[in-house]
This record gives C-alpha cells, structure tokens and sequence, in this order.
C-alpha cells in the first residue's frame, strides 16, 4: 500500500529506481521532447518568421508542432516572438501560469531577449524577468532556422534531463543562447572584417 500512495504522491519519483523504473524515465523524457505544443505568443516582427517556420517550406510537422495552440492550458512551449511592452506583461505572465507543467518558453529575437533598439520605459528590458526562459534565439528577425534551432536545442536538452536539473538548482530557466544560423550577420564581424 506505501508503494501506490507514493507513486500517487510523487508520480515517478516515489517508485524505487530500479531496471524497469530507468527506462521509464527515459520513455517519459522523451515523451515530452517529442510532444512540445507551442502557444504562440507572437508579438511584432519575429511573429512573422515564427509563421514561416510553420509553414510549407520549413514545416514545423516534422517535430510534431505544426498546431500553435490558441489556448495556453494545450500548450506546454511559449514562444516569446517580438518587444513585450509594460502592458502586455502581465497578460504574458498569466497565459505562462495558465500553462501546462512542465512547460518551456523560447525567447525569439533580440527584442524579446533584451529589449532590442527599445531601451525605453514601455518595453519590458528582457523576457526573463516575467517567465523563465529555457533557450534565447538571437538575431534581429532570427530566421526560421534559427528557430528551428532553438527548437532542437530544446528538445535535446529536454530529453537528457538538463533543463529540469537547471530549474530544480536555480528555480528559473535553463538559459540557453543559441547561435543564430540563418546567415545573418552581426554588427560585431562587420566592423572587423
């Protein structure tokens, strides 16, 4: 009877960890990289190159992703496309807390990374201090590749079980940057080159 009440407590962590247990946690790791449902929160410029990695030519099907939830209680991946204004922020934070758990959240872009080009008092001066973000997509647009990337990165850090170690350890996101790999380049390599 200890057993039944402790997997009902704890889910998986209340079996003992044993030859049938490990992979199960394996299966259920790569369960949830598998069946990310993203919920679009698309907010300016990058939203565009969000709808285009869904589209035909760069086909978000093949990760299983191709429905951008409109209701936040499908979805367990917030895409933060784009400047978030003072205004909006707090409509942010109660659609991530609407969410399913586990959830993830990407920052796509500059804007929504760091405030961009918007260093003034109505945009918010980076994401991470409404919700905790897993990946930071750079670029100004970032591409659908770059996207794309973040996405994979995500899944790939969902599965060996190094974000939910990050946020058990520091209780915020895991805060991954990525490299961009859509072609642009920044304004860094053009002054030197």
């Amino acid at each position: 009877m200890g057993l039944i009440t402790d997997v009902a407590d704890d889910g998986l962590a209340g079996l003992d960890h044993n030859f049938l247990t490990a992979p199960i946690e394996e299966l259920v790791k790569w369960s949830r990289a598998r069946s990310c449902w993203p919920a679009t929160f698309g907010l300016a410029c990058c939203a565009i190159e969000m709808m285009a990695s869904g589209a035909a030519h760069y086909d978000l099907a093949r990760y299983g992703m191709e429905v951008f939830r409109a209701s936040p209680r499908q979805a367990d991946l917030m895409i933060v496309a784009g400047r978030v204004s003072q205004k909006m922020a707090p409509v942010l934070r109660q659609i991530y807390d609407q969410m399913m758990e586990p959830k993830w959240v990407i920052s796509m872009g500059v804007c929504a990374s760091s405030g961009g080009m918007f260093n003034n008092y109505a945009i918010v001066q980076g994401v991470d201090q409404i919700v905790p973000v897993d990946v930071y997509a750079p670029g100004c647009p970032p591409g659908p590749e770059t996207l794309m990337h973040a996405i994979l990165t995500l899944h790939d850090k969902i599965q060996d079980g190094e974000i939910t170690r990050r946020r058990h350890e520091t209780g915020g996101g895991a805060e991954l940057v990525i490299e961009q790999r859509d072609g642009q380049v920044s304004p860094v390599s053009l002054g030197s080159a």
